[in-house]
């Protein structure tokens, strides 16, 4: 194939939605706004103005742990280990193939989480990112379905995405720390009651039993398209949209309902990843998308089946899915 073509082919894949980066800078600030906001209102009747100097500051220190806090240190919270199993080499020869089609300086690390369900998630920024998937996706995926996996989380990187999620999982935690206070609150001013207590305003308590389905709502509003553009992208990136499409029909979808937002232990809905802006989106619609995007011709990745698991060596109960800190379900 002429050198050329395969050029524009690589051009081609790291062609990205005019605005895409300034989007993500809208999207994060408009959820650190309505956290501030949230904190904002609950303070207030406490602290008065006060209340909105402990809001920015917040805001501020939620933007600056997201932005520098490294890969390796967030999969070390998120309980995701370095993949080292046989053939390493195969993951690292496609993740810098992958890398190197978005137009990325640097490969990601791959790491996995202990759990049997089907997903996959990245942190990090564009410069130095990780990429952690279950051991379920590897056990129960081909490797061409988990190749497009890790080209949906590259996708992501090239995007400038990872800062975005990176807001919106810490936005998400400080949201249940909130919820937790506001439950304590709540059962202080009932003890209040009946000592005859001055009790904490209401209001106040309300605001933050509501924030982490405050929250969730707004993610889900503003990550509408997200998963379309990643499932396009990597179309892009592996040439091989079907293959992008059998691996999102495969994909664990959220569980949990708005509901789970309102109970404890765990608001911000019962979701098998970090709270980043996965959010369920219409599988069928994003399949049917897939099937009929006709993706530039693309030298095919250097994929061979096998097995990719028996040095792992997690046992059943770690890969039983329940409640990790801090607010993870897997």
């Amino acid at each position: 194939m002429p050198t050329m073509t395969i050029e524009a082919q690589l051009s081609a894949s790291r062609a990205l939605p005019r605005g895409t980066g300034l989007a993500n800078y809208a999207q994060a600030a408009v959820l650190l706004a309505a956290f501030a906001a949230l904190l904002a209102v609950a303070l207030w009747p406490s602290l008065g103005e006060g209340a909105l100097v402990v809001a920015a500051l917040t805001a501020v220190a939620i933007a600056l742990l997201a932005s520098r806090a490294g890969p390796a240190t967030m999969m070390l919270l998120y309980g995701a280990r370095p993949y080292e199993a046989g053939d390493l080499a195969q993951f690292d020869r496609i993740t810098g193939e992958l890398a190197r089609r978005a137009g990325l300086r640097t490969p990601p690390r791959l790491y996995v989480v202990p759990s049997m369900l089907l997903s996959a998630f990245s942190v990090g920024t564009r410069q130095r990112f990780a990429i952690a998937v279950t051991e379920g996706l590897l056990r129960r995926l081909t490797m061409r379905e988990v190749a497009a996996v890790l080209a949906r989380e590259v996708a992501h990187a090239q995007r400038g995405d990872l800062f975005v999620f990176g807001i919106a999982d810490a936005v998400s935690r400080c949201a249940q720390v909130l919820y937790y206070v506001g439950l304590a609150l709540a059962a202080l001013n009932l003890l209040d009651a009946v000592t005859g207590g001055e009790p904490v305003p209401w209001p106040s308590v309300i605001v933050m039993l509501l924030a982490p389905a405050a929250m969730s709502l707004l993610q889900l509003r503003l990550s509408r398209t997200r998963e379309f553009d990643a499932d396009r992208a990597a179309a892009l990136l592996t040439g091989d949209p079907l293959g992008v499409a059998s691996a999102v029909s495969r994909l664990d979808a959220a569980p949990g309902s708005a509901v789970d937002d309102l109970l404890p232990p765990v608001p911000a809905r019962k979701v098998g990843l970090p709270s980043m802006l996965r959010l369920p989106t219409e599988v069928p619609a994003r399949i049917a998308r897939l099937t009929a995007f006709q993706a530039p011709p693309m030298p095919p990745l250097d994929i061979s089946e096998g097995p990719r698991i028996s040095l792992i060596g997690v046992g059943p109960i770690e890969l039983r899915p329940r409640y990790r800190w801090p607010g993870i379900w897997f």
